[in-house]
């Protein structure tokens, strides 16, 4: 398998030329579902896209992470907030339930030493702060932007164009 030099500049059009989405029209359905469940209310929209930038910076994935950052920057949330997701576990801005959405995502994303990725006490944190609902809401939002993190992988979309347009 070939690879580019890291000193080698990134092309500024999509891998894919064509938009999946309009390939396979029946994906419009679960989307729209997917962004339905996560945003019902019980989660902080700010800690959905927190959660969902976090796992854009783990796939390494620049389409999600612009997504994400931007979301972020359209909901008022500050730039040393955005920043700092990549390093929260030492960053003072973030709430106790943040922190623990935020080290469920890396749970989820990261091979762990020990066996399992989430732990019954990182759970158990989790679910300190989170009610049932809420907990399923974050990880169906886990779910979510790893659904779309093999598309942003795989098909490339261009990062910080429309949300509704990266093809072009």
């Amino acid at each position: 398998m070939e690879t580019r030099s890291i000193t080698a500049e990134v092309p500024m059009a999509p891998r894919m030329s064509e938009d999946p989405a309009e390939l396979v029209p029946e994906l419009a359905e679960v989307s729209a579902a997917l962004f339905k469940v996560t945003g019902n209310g019980s989660v902080p929209r700010s800690t959905i896209s927190l959660v969902q930038l976090r796992a854009g910076q783990i796939a390494g994935s620049t389409y999600l992470t612009v997504l994400h950052t931007g979301f972020l920057r359209g909901a008022g949330q500050s730039e040393e907030r955005i920043a700092s997701v990549a390093s929260w576990w030492d960053s003072p801005y973030f709430t106790g339930a943040e922190r623990a959405a935020l080290a469920l995502v890396e749970a989820v994303l990261q091979p762990s030493a020990d066996g399992e990725r989430v732990p019954d006490a990182l759970y158990a944190q989790a679910a300190g702060h989170y009610g049932p609902k809420a907990l399923a809401t974050l990880m169906f939002a886990i779910g979510q932007v790893n659904f779309f993190t093999a598309v942003a992988l795989i098909a490339k979309p261009v990062p910080g164009r429309s949300f509704t347009d990266p093809w072009k």
